[in-house]
């Protein structure tokens, strides 16, 4: 497979490493960005652990909390300037709550009524209002005891650009104090998972090659290799999985122990960002205004 500056440049984005080292790893792995990144940083070459999704739709998450449930739904715009639009944030506000009623299917959600109308028709007659292109995206649904939200760069009350739920068991006012701080977490760290048992295996295994073949390459006898592994399986663990995760609060204990020491449980959370792994098609703008003009 030949090999583009365009796949170099961003193997060399995603993992900081350098121009010579991206363009060999993408040639030992026949072009394999995910096969290159694990080369890389099997060799010790690449700086970071995993490759974090490109932001680059625009919009808002939108989140409402009812006793016992809590939903985030995301709606995108093709701009900023649309999110930032009183009658988009309104939709978003109606959408939400309205997502409230149904399951966690969006295609349910956009055939669900809204002021009388399918929510697919309200997006409709808002795309043809507003002038710009939206899509209903996803959503969430998260039950429990306690359900807690929090929104980060909020641009209007319950939306912003992240939007986070947790879900908690336990004494009320307690967990709503522990759990506002645990979705401030969230936010700011996405774990992959709430726990080791809920990691996807595939992931683990992934984990576990990466770091047996960085072992070896550094000489390590196959004796003491496993043993090695299992305690960087630890740490890994330890950084990916929020119960596991050192609480950004109180980076003296983790945050189990932080809910543990509330006297609460937390059970579930979900964690949704606009325009995550939507890769944007990058323009020149200059270019782009000259082809209006010319009428092409």
């Amino acid at each position: 497979m030949a090999i583009t500056a365009a796949m170099v440049k961003e193997l060399r984005e995603t993992t900081g490493a350098g121009m010579m080292d991206a363009k060999k790893a993408l040639t030992e792995n026949d072009g394999d960005m995910e096969a290159a990144i694990d080369w890389l940083r099997t060799k010790g070459l690449a700086k970071a652990a995993k490759k974090s999704g490109r932001i680059a739709a625009e919009g808002l998450v939108g989140v409402s909390v009812t006793d016992g449930k809590g939903v985030a739904v995301e709606l995108n715009s093709e701009t900023d300037f649309v999110a930032k639009n009183a009658d988009f944030q309104q939709l978003v506000r109606e959408i939400s709550d309205v997502a409230l009623t149904v399951g966690e299917d969006v295609e349910v959600l956009k055939a669900t009524n809204l002021n009388g109308r399918p929510v697919a028709d309200v997006l409709t007659a808002a795309i043809a209002r507003i002038g710009e292109n939206m899509t209903l995206r996803r959503m969430h649904v998260l039950e429990g005891d306690t359900i807690v939200s929090y929104v980060h760069n909020a641009a209007a009350e319950g939306m912003g650009k992240i939007g986070v739920l947790v879900a908690l068991n336990g004494p009320k006012e307690k967990a709503q104090e522990v759990g506002k701080q645990i979705a401030m977490h969230i936010a700011a760290t996405s774990p992959a998972s709430l726990s080791e048992a809920d990691l996807d295996p595939a992931l683990i295994e992934r984990e576990k090659q990466v770091l047996t073949e960085q072992a070896r390459e550094s000489g390590k006898p196959e004796s003491i290799i496993e043993n090695m592994i299992k305690g960087r399986m630890k740490k890994f663990f330890e950084e990916v999985t929020l119960l596991g995760q050192k609480f950004v609060i109180n980076p003296d204990v983790t945050v189990a122990e932080a809910a543990k020491e509330a006297g609460v449980e937390v059970t579930g959370y979900a964690r949704v960002a606009v325009g995550e792994g939507i890769e944007k098609k990058e323009e020149d703008f200059a270019a782009e205004v000259a082809k209006t003009l010319s009428g092409a």
